[in-house]
């Protein structure tokens, strides 16, 4: 069985909640400096879930790491490793993203801007799946290394629980980018429609 300290369990449900509620306040029109506008308040929310979620594990880890031994020290102590660079990965999007100035940029660039970032979730999370099965292996292997087996086993249960819940959040925010994307193309779609829609009513009053 695998054992997780007692805050992950709130993780997942918090990250599933904040990113599920974020499109409810998009509302592109058409208007492609809007649309990439609300795309990158999708990426800096999800930067800003990514860093919280680094800066709980560097803190419970070094703190778990301090205190225990055996395979909770090596579990913790990974989770602070590996969060370190998540941290690094969530700030550096987020100055890159403040000082992107997009309204200098055509529709096209920008449409393409976000599709490449919808796309990077999605290989990032072919890469999660990879990164869980390195934790399996690592598991796998402590059953045959007596001598290492705690730092094994501590180790792998680290990698599947960070590798779980980046899958969960690339997914995630692939599916928000979908979402936005798809939508702001129907609207794209329908505006002509509107118009003539519009003109036609105001001849035949």
């Amino acid at each position: 069985m695998i054992k997780f300290q007692p805050f992950n369990r709130f993780v997942f449900p918090i990250l599933a909640l904040v990113l599920l509620v974020l499109p409810l306040g998009l509302h592109a029109q058409g208007d492609p400096v809007d649309f990439y506008r609300e795309a990158l308040t999708i990426n800096n929310t999800g930067m800003g879930v990514l860093g919280g979620w680094a800066v709980a594990n560097i803190t419970l880890g070094a703190y778990g790491w301090s205190r225990q031994d055996g395979q909770p020290a090596y579990f913790n102590q990974m989770n602070l490793f590996w969060n370190t660079v998540n941290l690094s990965i969530a700030g550096l999007a987020l100055a890159g993203n403040l000082r992107l100035d997009y309204l200098t940029l055509p529709p096209p660039e920008l449409m393409e801007m976000q599709a490449k970032s919808q796309r990077l979730y999605l290989i990032n999370g072919a890469l999660d799946v990879g990164y869980m099965g390195a934790g399996f292996f690592l598991r796998y292997l402590a059953n045959r290394n007596p001598r290492h087996e705690d730092r094994l086993r501590g180790y792998g249960n680290s990698v599947i629980l960070q590798g779980a819940f980046l899958f969960v959040f690339d997914l995630v925010m692939y599916g928000l980018h979908l979402s936005h994307r798809n939508n702001f193309m129907e609207q794209v779609t329908l505006a002509p429609a509107r118009e003539a829609w519009g003109l036609s009513l105001i001849v035949q009053l």
